[in-house]
């Protein structure tokens, strides 16, 4: 008895809508889009009809559109995130992406829900609970290996819950979910949608003596995510929707990364096509590119793998948070006006605009600008480049050094054109009908479109020119989202058929084919919590929990949680706290943990994990380190400033769930 395949869902991120047409165009199963609000992209909202046109396309191809409403909410926005949710489900959309658990204590339309990154789902106890609870996709945080994803599969059901993981893409170095530096410092918060991005920024490292351990480096800011190496053993782990980081990317982006895992999946199909465990796509049709895609040629601060395969030594971008882009050659010469460059590869050509970018003696990054190329001598591989600006106002730039290129104008240009055809195979048969003819076209998943003409039935002249002529029109699906894969003649002749006839035949058939299909697609269900309620795993939750609301103080105390404390964003942690948890260590990366010691003869011993602080300007922040978890916490305090504005956010936005404080002396 042969298994049905798993489907393996490729989930890409758009900015708007145009961009996840491209994404779907190129081989998405499913799209990730921020509705009219409450995504957690500030500037990332997208309008009702706008999302109407994504969720029409990608229908066309059994394409999925996730719309993610995704922060935490106050008591004030719940009913504005509930009419939300019905607009977006009466426009079609699949399933909703979600982290404030109130959502679940309103009448939410019939829609499936999916556990947002920012649930922070480490455990299986964690997965299974939001399985329990009714939630059938759960994103599982970017911090465990494989054997941790395993575990999380085994405490699920697959029937109930699809396990997603990011696999490409730019990396928060705290648990999702986990971060509060930007409300502490700003009184803006990263949970509603407004990351003041702190984790980029440079600092100094100073042990508990004060003595300097690193300067203006940018220790808390990681390399991208890259699992192409890894998604085997990800599939095998339990993983099956893969999803590429990048709301706020760009048009290109979505299309090379969307491209590029696109391929690496189909190669896996394929090989494990008869296998005891086949694998299939959740979504239909055949996708093919006019560009080779290449993940290096996009923004990206260097790529690891993470903690899939276990903690790694080199996964920090610490000298700059820019993208360093590829290596292509050194400098030959300094003038006035240009330098000069000996390509490494003496078939690279430069272009008028592109960015080239390398470091000065201090190891930051310089960006060029090129204002125009020109190739001196193409055997030897030598341009000389004509900067944007002024020679004399780049630092270091000097012969033999080496030069990156992180903008290539000629990729750029190609991807703004159309770059893939996204194709659904079927099958046509023409028949002979007693008024003329007949033709049936099925899909590759079983769709049925039919059209007749009524035709006298003429005798032709050349019956192997009448089949050709025939399987010709009949083949022309060009302007279709179909193609040929074989066509059947079931005539007693190759009849005569006038080209405007076969090509009307064709076009009727196509349109019932599509309607067959917009009517065959079935939504997504919306899965059932179990009775009674399922405990949650612990009966007492802290700030992390990010309970803003009395909704979702609601659904906790019917899980049987009996302690719960206010969202971190109520302002009741007024003194110190982790405000960052972090699987990333920063003594790990600098050589400085106690378990890197042991072992070593004159070290063992001397090392202890110690609190270091991180300085930038007047900001300063504690980082503490808990050994047995092997996590870091970054530890500080709310600003007087955004403390001080509480009072008034409060007579705006009156909180029903928080703990009352003294009222402030006059």
């Amino acid at each position: 008895m042969s298994l049905l395949p798993h489907q393996l869902e490729l989930l890409s991120p758009a900015r708007d809508a145009d961009i996840g047409i491209e994404a779907v165009n190129h081989g998405a199963d499913a799209v990730y889009i921020g509705g009219p609000a409450f995504g957690a992209r500030a500037t990332a909202g997208n309008d009702i009809r706008d999302l109407e046109r994504l969720i029409k396309h990608a229908h066309r191809f059994g394409s999925r559109i996730f719309i993610t409403l995704n922060t935490i909410l106050r008591d004030d926005e719940l009913e504005g995130a509930r009419d939300m949710a019905w607009q977006v489900y009466n426009a079609g959309a699949d399933a909703l992406i979600i982290q404030d658990m109130g959502l679940l204590e309103l009448d939410l339309p019939p829609i499936q829900l999916h556990a947002s990154t920012q649930t922070d789902i480490r455990t299986p106890e964690k997965a299974r609970f939001l399985q329990d609870a009714g939630l059938s996709q759960i994103v599982v945080a970017r911090e465990l290996d494989l054997r941790q994803i395993a575990a999380v599969r085994a405490a699920t059901d697959p029937a109930r819950t699809t396990i997603e993981f990011f696999v490409h893409g730019a990396l928060c170095v705290a648990y999702s979910g986990q971060c509060y530096i930007t409300h502490a410092h700003t009184g803006r918060s990263a949970n509603r949608g407004d990351c003041n991005q702190a984790c980029r920024l440079p600092y100094e490292v100073t042990d508990a003596s004060g003595r300097i351990i690193a300067h203006e480096k940018h220790v808390l800011s990681m390399k991208d995510n890259n699992q192409s190496d890894n998604l085997r053993a990800l599939i095998d782990a339990g993983v099956r929707s893969f999803k590429i980081e990048g709301r706020y990317k760009d048009m290109g982006y979505v299309k090379n990364i969307t491209a590029h895992y696109r391929k690496l999946l189909d190669e896996i199909i394929e090989e494990r096509e008869f296998s005891e465990q086949p694998l299939a796509r959740s979504s239909s049709g055949r996708t093919t590119f006019s560009f080779e895609p290449d993940p290096d040629q996009n923004f990206n601060r260097e790529f690891t793998d993470y903690f899939v395969n276990g903690r790694q030594d080199d996964i920090g971008a610490f000298d700059t948070p820019k993208t360093p882009g590829r290596a292509i050659g050194w400098v030959t010469q300094v003038g006035d006006k240009w330098f000069e460059i000996e390509a490494s590869d003496k078939a690279t050509e430069l272009h008028n605009g592109d960015g080239l970018c390398y470091y000065d003696l201090q190891k930051e990054l310089v960006g060029v600008h090129i204002n125009r190329a020109e190739c001196v001598h193409a055997k030897k591989g030598i341009w000389r480049v004509f900067p944007k600006n002024e020679i004399a106002s780049f630092k270091d730039l000097r012969k033999g050094l080496e030069i990156n290129r992180n903008r290539d104008m000629e990729w750029v240009r190609m991807l703004e054109k159309k770059s893939s055809e996204r194709r659904i195979g079927l099958w046509a048969e023409l028949k002979e009908t007693a008024a003329g003819f007949a033709l049936t076209l099925t899909d590759e998943d079983g769709f049925v479109g039919v059209a007749e003409i009524e035709q006298p039935h003429q005798a032709a002249t050349d019956a192997a020119k009448a089949e050709t002529t025939l399987r010709e029109q009949l083949g022309r699906f060009g302007a279709s989202i179909f193609e040929v894969n074989d066509i059947s003649l079931s005539v007693s002749q190759p009849w005569f058929v006038p080209a405007s006839a076969l090509n009307q035949l064709r076009r009727d058939a196509v349109a019932a084919l599509e309607q067959a299909r917009t009517e065959g697609l079935v939504r997504l269900p919306r899965a059932k919590p179990v009775e009674p309620p399922a405990p949650f795993p612990e009966d007492t939750l802290t700030y992390l929990a990010n309970v803003f609301n009395q909704k979702a103080h609601d659904f906790y105390v019917k899980h049987g949680v009996k302690v719960i404390a206010a969202a971190y964003e109520s302002k009741e942690e007024e003194g110190e706290v982790s405000l960052m948890i972090t699987k990333h260590c920063v003594r790990f990366s600098m050589s400085l943990c106690p378990k890197q010691a042991k072992g070593v003869i004159g070290v063992k011993g001397t090392i202890k994990a110690e609190p270091l602080q991180l300085i930038n300007g007047k900001e300063k922040l504690t980082l503490r380190f808990d050994c047995k978890p092997c996590e870091m916490h970054v530890v500080g305090k709310m600003k007087k400033s955004v403390i001080n504005q509480h009072a008034k956010e409060m007579q705006e936005h009156p909180m029903q769930f928080y703990r009352t404080r003294p009222a402030p002396q006059a």
